[in-house]
Parts: C-alpha cells; structure tokens; sequence
C-alpha cells in the first residue's frame, strides 16, 4: 500500500488529464486521414487509435508513450488492402502482432541500442519533415474528384488561422506551464471560428467519425497455408515497421525524461495492442511520434494520460462526433506543424561541421529514404548497414603487428586490433614466412579473434609457415579466442599447450 500511495503522489493528475485529451485532438485527423488514404472506413482509423492507445497505455513499458493508428504501419499494407481487401488486412494485423510479441518474449527489444545516433538524427528529421509535408496537405481541398488549392478567402482564413495556433503555441509556455499550450490553442481558435462564423476547413470536412463499439471479429480469410504466403510478408513488414517506430520513439523518451523504458515490455505490448486490433476492426499501428512529444510536452509522465487519450476517442466515436467535427483543421495542422518543428532535431545542424562525414551520410540518407519512400524500417536499416559497414572498414584499417627477433632467435609478431573479416588481408600481408626463422611467435595480447575468417587466416598463415618447415605459435588467446579456435577443429587442427603458447598445427 505505500508503494502504491508513493507513486499515486508522483503523478500529476491535472498535467495528464489534460494531456490527455489534448493527444486525442490531434490523434483523431491522423487516424482518419491514413485510414483514408489505405481506402479504409474512417472508423477503422479510430478504433486502431483508441485500441492501439489503451492497450499500450497500460502494458506498455514506457509510461509517457503514445500508440496509434499510425500511417507508418499501414502505408506498407495499402497495396495488400488494394489486392485482397480489408479481411486480409485484419489478419496481417494479428499476425503481425504475434511476431511483435515473441520479439518481446525472446527479450530482442534491445538490439535497438544498436541503432547509432546518426541514424536517430536522420529519422526524427525525416520524420519531422513528414509530419510538416502531411499538414501542408491540408491545405488542398477536393472539388468533384479534383484536388486543388485553397485560393482566395479559405486559405487566408486557413493560413491566418494556423500561425495563429503556431504563436499560441509557441509563447503561451512563456506565460505559465498549467494548461497544455496546444489544448489552449485549439480551444482558442475554435472559440473564433464558432464567435466569429468563420468559413473554414473543419474536421467534417475529412470524415463522418461517429460510430459504436468495436465488435470482435475473426477474420473472413482461409485458415490455410496459401492465405499465410499472401499475408507473411505484409505481416513481418509492418511488425518490423511498427517495432523500429515505437522503441525509436522510446529511446528519444528515454532521453527526454531522463529515464529507462523496457523495450521488451513495450514490444510485448506493441504486439497485443495489434491482435486486438485484428480481431476487433482496426487497421493496426505502432508508437506516434508526433502524439508523444505533444503528450511529454503537456507534462504527462504516466499511463493515464494515454489511457484518458483512449477513451477521450472512444466518448468522441460514440457521442461527441458532432462537436468534434466542428474542430477547425487549421487549430490542428498548426499544433502538429509545432510537433514538426520540435521533433527536428536542430542539434545535428548546429554540430555537422564537427560530425565525422561517414555520419553526416548516414543521417542524410536515411532522413531521405524516410522522406522519399515513408519507410522507416527500411531507411534505419540502411543507415545501421551503412554505419555497420563504416565501422568495419575503420576498425579494418586498425590492426597492426609489431616485430623483434629474441636473444633465441624467435620471431615475435604483437598483434593490435580485432583480427576478423575485414582485417584478414592487411593481418596476412604482415607475415613474411620465407625469410622469418624456423620459430615464430603470433602475440594476441592486444588482440582479438573475432570471426570464422580470421581462423581460417590463422589457418592459412599455418600452412604457410609449415610449407616452409617452419613452426608457427599462439600466445596470450583469450578463454573465448580459445574456446572459438577449439570449436574450429574441423576447420584447424588446434593444438593447445600450456599457457600462455598454444601451437597451431597444419592440417594433415
């Protein structure tokens, strides 16, 4: 009971009702407008944001977070949705969500520490620069199928209407920090356009959002292994997606709020959140990226004020849609183009001049392959292989070995650096087994065997030592350069002395 009553005091209950309902107001026109864009019922959109937010609201492993019906994850299902229909994507959905959770399970969440900071730059301004672009859009209208600009009055009153929201968002923080300035700002521009009779876009304009209760439903496909090779793909796909998203946005919470998330939890949750989704009508989702930093940035540091968001959205789907309908969209383009500009991340501008280039690269392309293709799996992948890659090819060029000849007349080479696979060549090209004497000493002190192909170089520097009758001796092997030269007998025969000088025999 006291532990209860000492984390009940840690949190502040005004900040996360508040909070709160300010996440949902901006949930909502995302929701509908990927649920749209997928050729899906509005409702769909809705019911994944209320689903995907209570669930991961209270199993998640990151208090803080917010889960959604996000438009990373469905985008990589449009096509699947275009070829066999919404029933398929129900079950990519659960599917998907049994990947997510064995991925927690198997306690896999953290090889996302293996993300460099580069990448993470090139994401979040990726990111952020789809999140403007997405607002942007807004100001276009459909007129008999065309789309086209607003022109003349709409758009002023658009445009005047949303740096509106942007300055009230912008300096009501300078004022006092009691009331989230984007909750304030879209009360205050909706008081204007209801005062004032203001013609503008609203949220009716987007979709019809009211609805009832989501029903459980099992999906209307073939229980058989031809629906598994249609959906498998899509499935691994958007879990994959839906991960990278959502501890990606854990990690950029973690070091917001100067506190550790468990990405394994969190993954475990991602993916109940998804089979709810499946077998309840929502087109699925991850971790909102946007919603969370207008959730941290309200002051929320618990679960209730995603929970509160959640059912803020479930009240609205089955009472509130006429009120809500009647939010202008200026109010809410101008609080996400605000989650745009913070979610930048400036830093990485101010500090390009001292960046290696080799990082500088990696986050251009990846923020590029966010922008251009709007996958985010795809582009941090490409920038962990790249930066992989990078990091091999410095580490490649490290090794060196340094040479003395004893009083006996034994050759010592001391090794430095990792001996693997992109340092074989240069490890090779040091020996010089012709002209060494007829005993030589291999020093790994500073040095490590890290892979199969520096065995085998070991392997193949043996045989040449032994071509030339000459023996050649491994001194000062780690226990797990042991135990891996051990486990290599097939490959090497591995004769192992006393310490410190274990002999590398040729095969025979």
């Amino acid at each position: 009971m006291e532990m209860r009553s000492v984390l009940s005091e840690k949190i502040n209950y005004k900040n996360e009702i508040l909070a709160g309902l300010t996440v949902a107001m901006t949930m909502i026109p995302e929701s509908l407008s990927f649920a749209i864009l997928a050729g899906l019922s509005p409702l769909t959109g809705l019911y994944a944001a209320f689903l995907m937010g209570l669930v991961t609201a209270v199993l998640g492993g990151r208090p803080g977070m917010v889960s959604g019906g996000a438009g990373a994850t469905i985008v990589v299902l449009i096509a699947l949705i275009q070829s066999h229909g919404v029933e398929y994507l129900f079950a990519t959905v659960v599917l998907a969500g049994i990947f997510q959770m064995l991925v927690g399970v198997f306690k896999l969440g953290k090889f996302v520490r293996l993300i460099p900071q580069p990448v993470m730059y090139g994401f979040l301004n990726g990111l952020a620069v789809i999140i403007f672009m997405a607002q942007i859009e807004q100001f276009k209208i459909t007129d008999n199928g065309i789309v086209h600009w607003l022109q003349g009055v709409p758009l002023y009153s658009m445009a005047g209407l949303t740096s509106l929201t942007l300055a009230i968002v912008y300096f009501f923080p300078k004022i006092t920090k009691i009331v989230p300035a984007s909750l304030v700002a879209i009360v205050i521009v909706f008081a204007l356009v209801v005062g004032f009779d203001i013609n503008t876009k609203t949220v009716a304009d987007i979709a019809h959002i009211s609805g009832n209760l989501p029903d459980f439903h099992l999906p209307q496909v073939p229980f058989s292994f031809d629906t598994l090779k249609i959906i498998f793909p899509y499935a691994l796909i958007m879990a994959g997606v839906g991960l990278i998203e959502s501890l990606l946005t854990l990690s950029m919470v973690d070091e917001i709020t100067n506190s550790k998330g468990n990405a394994n939890k969190e993954s475990v949750a991602q993916g109940i959140a998804n089979i709810t989704n499946g077998f309840f009508g929502g087109m699925g989702g991850c971790a909102m990226v946007a919603q969370t930093l207008v959730n941290i940035n309200a002051g929320s540091r618990a679960r209730l004020s995603g929970i509160i968001a959640s059912v803020t959205i479930l009240v609205i789907i089955l009472v509130g849609a006429p009120f809500i309908e009647k939010i202008p969209m200026a109010a809410l383009v101008g609080v996400m183009m605000m989650v745009a500009i913070s979610t930048f991340q400036w830093v990485s501008i101010r500090i390009i001049n001292k960046m290696p280039k080799s990082d500088i690269l990696v986050g251009i392309t990846v923020a590029l392959i966010t922008i251009i293709l709007h996958n985010l799996a795809l582009a941090v992948l490409v920038g962990v292989i790249i930066s992989a890659l990078v990091f091999a090819w410095d580490n490649a060029k490290r090794i060196r070995a340094r040479k003395h000849t004893d009083e006996n007349g034994v050759r010592h080479y001391e090794i430095y650096g990792p001996l693997f696979f992109g340092s074989v060549t240069a490890f090779a090209d040091k020996f010089d087994p012709m002209n060494d004497p007829d005993e030589v000493i291999v020093d790994f002190k500073e040095s490590r065997i890290v892979d199969m192909s520096a065995i085998d170089a070991l392997d193949k520097l043996s045989k040449r030592y032994h071509q030339q009758n000459k023996k050649l001796y491994l001194r000062h092997l780690s226990e797990d350069c042991r135990r891996m030269l051990k486990n290599a007998e097939a490959v090497i025969e591995v004769n192992i002395q006393e310490d410190p000088t274990y002999k590398v025999m040729p095969e025979k």
